[in-house]
């Protein structure tokens, strides 16, 4: 059938949402969690209220820091070496950044530097096997989704397969219905619609190959039919024998308790789908962790649970107490948490995928804990023992880490299976030097930056399939399904919505973006937090004492609090504002081969009246704090799950057109197909025109 549907275009610049998106994008994405009290209820201190009885203890760890960390990654967080000079005159950006930042807009389009070529790789709706029809927005069906490429697409990741083909790893986070079905009506979905939902949502692995595209370019075309395609759907009805799954096996200490077991499940160890997952990481041994984040608004009926850790969690969460924004629960029970009250903790954990076995089932790693998971990046330890850090993308939420307790062996696939089984989670607490000092309005401290140190407080240690509190007051297995809890006991630092956290592969410093949190009031500043009412967010860095990251120590400071240059409360790691591009609303963050950090932003044209980027940032030398934005996306979308290497910079357009009014009939936004096309969120491939390395003279 042929598409007839008149569309108008509304204004690019919306009225702006509380939590600096779109209030479309917050009621699909996170369940409008900005327009609720925040639902951290612990009475942690802030750091305003602890600082002056911790001052000794600080300044004999900072001085064990800066010895211990001499010649390796610390001397980053020396503060001798931590302002860097103003930019000069003429010297050249850090390699890897060498290109001519893009302006910022409106427009509804992918802009990159001049010299640089892009290609959409893959859209919502594009056929993945050889039975999966062409992409049809009227005709719609659960089936054909399951088979085609899936919606909202977040996370990439982007495995060798020889040459220059590549398995694609692909998060699918949430689905926009309004905008991807006609005649959607929220209060009465039908259940056809529904399950185009449950297909959307998900994984996908997508075989790419750039055989066909020249030498000198970076573009890539999907290998439909490969044999290690596949998609992970929600709901087990969706499935086929060739590359399409719902199954998920829970592992670790929580498989198979109580806490996990269903009436459809009494085992308490499948999981059919996953959900809202978000950001991810890639790890040493060929395997892809995915995040399960905003899960609580699939689900509904909060009011029928009654036992009392389990129904303070719930709220925490902010699970519905009525009916959910889908209504999912309409047709199938396990959503309706009156008739299946263990199913939400079945979600919100770290998924592992094998990318390269096409039989494999992805494990939820319950040892790793359970919370609002942006994703998790794996890093090894001098030992080679597994380092894997993540962030709770809540505001007033908390920075964690989980170490194995075995080290990883190369090539011992049956091993490392387990790596993410046996282990302890901690989470983070934040220590500033500067007491006194900390207004609300980003004022810097005398000392120039934002800086401190911290500890990584055990929560609970994993082993064979057992779980050890160090938290008073619960047993292990509830201290990993209600982590959050756990680590308000342990007096855990509340911060500014904790997203992606990624480490240098070059220096071994990891960084957490904190996307914002306007909730925060002047009374509850702290140097890692430091503007009240924050819309633009910040990113911080932090070394491990003696460069061990399975220890407890570390030292941190801000290296960019973000936001337009010419805001005062704005601070870019000691660099001249004048010559940076503006920012906001960090989310997700990679590296490339030089140690450069790039920022991909969600939220941007709410905060600052741009649309979302990508951009690279010198976290070093003299240019320490330089921005430089590569490349922007179109109008309503968010800019996602960044792969930056020598021949292509990849980045996932999510959400685009996704303003407030917009929806299938009345659209914003009409890329990448252009005219009167429905809006498909897709994978972008960019590289240079005369085929030289990205960031280069």
């Amino acid at each position: 059938m042929t598409e007839t549907i008149p569309t108008r275009r509304l204004l690019p610049l919306l009225p702006a949402h509380t939590g600096g998106r779109s209030a479309l994008t917050c009621r699909y994405r996170c369940g409008n969690a900005c327009l609720h009290e925040p639902t951290n209820p612990s009475d942690n201190a802030y750091f305003g209220d602890v600082v002056t009885r911790a001052l000794s203890r600080r300044s004999v760890l900072r001085a064990g820091a800066v010895v211990a960390l001499a010649g390796l990654a610390a001397p980053a967080l020396d503060r001798q070496s931590a302002v860097a000079a103003p930019g000069r005159a003429g010297a050249p950006p850090a390699p890897g950044l060498r290109y001519t930042p893009v302006e910022p807009n409106t427009a509804d389009a992918v802009h990159t530097p001049g010299g640089y070529l892009q290609q959409v790789v893959v859209r919502w709706g594009d056929p993945l096997f050889p039975d999966a029809p062409a992409f049809d927005p009227m005709n719609q069906t659960g089936a054909a989704q399951a088979r085609q490429f899936g919606y909202n697409n977040d996370f990439l990741g982007l495995l060798p397969l020889g040459g220059d083909d590549h398995l694609l790893c692909v998060n699918h986070e949430y689905t926009t219905e309004e905008m991807m079905l006609p005649g959607y009506d929220p209060a009465s979905p039908t259940l056809e619609q529904v399950e185009v939902g449950w297909a959307a949502h998900g994984l996908s692995v997508v075989a790419v190959t750039g055989e066909h595209q020249g030498k000198r370019s970076g573009g890539l075309d999907v290998v439909v039919g490969h044999p290690l395609n596949r998609r992970f759907v929600t709901s087990p009805t969706l499935t086929a024998e060739d590359g399409t799954s719902s199954a998920f096996e829970l592992s670790g200490p929580v498989a198979g308790t109580e806490l996990v077991r269903t009436g459809a499940d009494p085992a308490g160890t499948t999981v059919h789908g996953t959900l809202n997952n978000c950001a991810g990481g890639l790890t040493p041994w060929g395997t892809w962790l995915s995040g399960e984040e905003n899960f609580d608004q699939y689900f509904a009926n909060r009011s029928a649970v009654t036992e009392p850790l389990a129904a303070a969690s719930l709220a925490r969460f902010g699970v519905p107490s009525g009916a959910s924004e889908r209504k999912w629960e309409r047709y199938d029970p396990r959503f309706d948490l009156a008739q299946e009250p263990h199913e939400p903790n079945r979600f919100g954990w770290i998924v592992e995928v094998d990318p390269y076995d096409a039989t494999s089932t992805p494990r939820k790693r319950t040892a790793m804990g359970r919370f609002k998971h942006e994703g998790a990046n794996v890093a090894l330890d001098r030992g080679n023992r597994v380092v894997a850090y993540m962030g709770d993308d809540a505001r007033f939420e908390y920075i964690y880490k989980f170490v194995s307790r075995d080290a990883y062996r190369a090539g011992d696939d049956a091993h490392n299976a387990t790596l993410l089984d046996n282990g302890t989670l901690y989470v983070a607490r934040f220590q500033g030097d500067s007491p006194g000092e900390i207004d609300g309005k980003g004022t810097l401290p005398t000392d120039g930056e934002f800086d401190g140190t911290g500890e990584w407080v055990a929560l609970v240690t994993s082993s064979d399939g057992v779980a050890t509190s160090h938290v008073p007051g619960l047993t292990g297995v509830e201290a990993l399904v209600y982590a959050r809890e756990a680590a308000d006991l342990a007096g855990a630092t509340k911060m500014d919505r904790p997203e992606d956290v990624d480490v240098s592969p070059k220096t071994g410093v990891m960084y957490a973006a904190l996307t914002n949190n306007t909730a925060r009031t002047f009374a509850q500043v702290d140097e890692p937090n430091p503007r009240a009412f924050n819309k633009f967010g910040q990113v911080l860095e932090l070394a491990h004492v003696n460069g061990d990251a399975t220890g407890s120590a570390f030292v941190w400071r801000l290296l960019l609090v973000c936001g337009d240059p010419e805001d005062p409360s704005t601070y870019f790691g000691g660099y001249d504002k004048s010559e940076v591009s503006p920012i906001s609303c960090p989310d997700n963050l990679a590296f490339d081969k030089y140690g450069n950090l790039w920022v991909s932003t969600d939220g941007a044209g709410s905060s600052i009246g741009f649309n979302d980027a990508l951009h690279g940032v010198a976290v070093d030398g003299t240019r320490r704090g330089e921005v430089r934005t590569f490349l922007t996306v179109p109008l309503g979308a968010e800019t996602c799950g960044p792969i930056v290497t020598d021949e292509r910079v990849m980045v996932a357009v999510q959400h685009p057109g996704e303003a407030d009014g917009a929806s299938f009939e009345n659209r914003v936004s009409h890329w990448p197909d252009g005219g009167n096309s429905l809006p498909r969120p897709s994978v972008v491939t960019v590289w240079r025109a005369d085929g030289k390395k990205i960031g280069h003279a």
